[in-house]
């Protein structure tokens, strides 16, 4: 099952944003994300909006997708016209899913050219893509970069079989190297994804991903809790008590060793991203993080503009009829006000290595977080320790 969509106020047919999402435009950048739903096998943990081939039934089908996808990138750029925004150029482009892969890469670069031609891409943007180790090859990472990709994150998530089998991840762990080293002779950035807390996982598993992943050399790792979401089928085994829970303390005990050992060679920048060089930092996720603009397309795609949060129909022929009537794919949208937008800064921004500004915060509540060793203190930010890293939510609860 995906997750369900957000309440909110029902989205306008035609997409019209409020006139608050102007204030700043023109200081913010903006990111464009491609969603694409398509696995060849749903894994049992994964609870994000992705459909199989039988999960799709008819009316629908991969082979139309870059069409639908063009077609909302098409609608976006007249929404944001027709709203007053300023033209941007866009300045990264992030292919998620699902597996994106699992599209021809001709059609990949038809999105990213729809979007060059449509928005325009700022020189040197970021152009990312996830896959799976088993879906590219050395022709397909080549002919990506012949598309303008810069870079691509390999959902690796652990390289122990048996973790592997309780993810239901079909994937070779023995191929990874490989296809690191093709990704990087075509030209490519790498970032590699691993989670960990998966049932079963012993600390020296986890260890084993760990080193595994340093020693590929990658230019950028990303290490996350596993999350057992409710309606998957990792959480009725859960339930079921076929599996046991993941605790608290098993998965700081993960997050301490995760960071000990890619710090030999990576920087934290935030929370549960670690890079070689600042150069190497994912600009696109950071542009979530600092609030930047953004344009979701695809089923259940969520963008952001101005305060202006709204997230796209869920499945992919719902999302398709939409479009083709000329109406906006949104389901739903929210307009965040000062309260909530403030809260998501503090929320969002705390996470940087960077450090957050602490003017406009509670003196007493930085004094306490400080002598709580939960954060660091230079003049006029504050950053959190690794402590203070796995008490994100209460260093936040604290600040606002």
């Amino acid at each position: 099952m995906s997750p369900q969509l957000p309440d909110g106020e029902v989205a306008p047919d035609d997409g019209t944003l409020p006139a608050s999402a102007l204030e700043g435009a023109a200081e913010r950048d903006l990111g464009v994300y491609l969603h694409v739903p398509f696995c060849r096998v749903r894994c049992g943990y994964c609870d994000f909006n992705t459909y199989t081939a039988s999960e799709l039934g008819g009316g629908t089908s991969q082979a139309t997708y870059a069409a639908d996808a063009l077609a909302e990138i098409a609608f976006g750029a007249e929404v944001l016209r027709r709203s007053g925004l300023p033209e941007r150029q866009v300045s990264t482009v992030f292919v998620g899913g699902g597996t994106p892969t699992l599209l021809p890469v001709a059609d990949l670069a038809a999105m990213v050219d729809g979007v060059r031609e449509t928005w325009g891409i700022a020189p040197g943007a970021e152009i990312t893509t996830e896959a799976n180790p088993d879906s590219v090859t050395p022709e397909s990472l080549a002919a990506l970069v012949a598309a303008g990709f810069t870079r691509v994150s390999f959902g690796v998530q652990s390289v122990v079989p048996h973790v592997l089998a309780t993810l239901d991840r079909t994937h070779d762990p023995r191929r990874v190297p490989d296809v690191v080293r093709w990704a990087r002779e075509a030209g490519l950035a790498v970032s590699v994804d691993l989670i960990y807390g998966t049932p079963g996982e012993s600390l020296a598993d986890w260890r084993a991903s760990l080193e595994a992943a340093l020693a590929l050399e990658p230019d950028h790792v990303s290490a996350y809790a596993l999350t057992v979401e409710p309606g998957t089928a990792l959480h009725r085994r859960v339930r079921s008590g076929e599996l046991p829970a993941p605790t608290g303390d098993d998965e700081a005990a993960k997050y301490e060793l995760a960071d000990e050992i890619l710090g030999r060679e990576l920087g934290w920048y935030e929370i549960s991203n670690w890079a070689r060089t600042p150069a190497d930092r994912c600009r696109h996720n950071l542009a979530y993080w600092r609030g930047a603009d953004w344009w979701g397309v695809g089923p259940g795609a969520h963008s952001h503009v101005g305060g202006v949060r709204w997230w796209n129909v869920k499945h992919p022929r719902a999302y398709a009829g939409r479009l083709a009537a000329g109406q906006s794919p949104a389901q739903g949208r929210e307009i965040l006000d000062g309260d909530a937008r403030r809260l998501e800064r503090v929320m969002l921004g705390t996470r940087l290595a960077d450090g957050f500004p602490t003017a406009g915060l509670d003196p007493r509540a930085v004094s306490t977080l400080i002598a709580d060793e939960l954060v660091t203190f230079r003049p006029g930010t504050i950053t959190l320790t690794r402590r203070g890293r796995l008490l994100a939510d209460t260093v936040v609860h604290r600040l606002t």
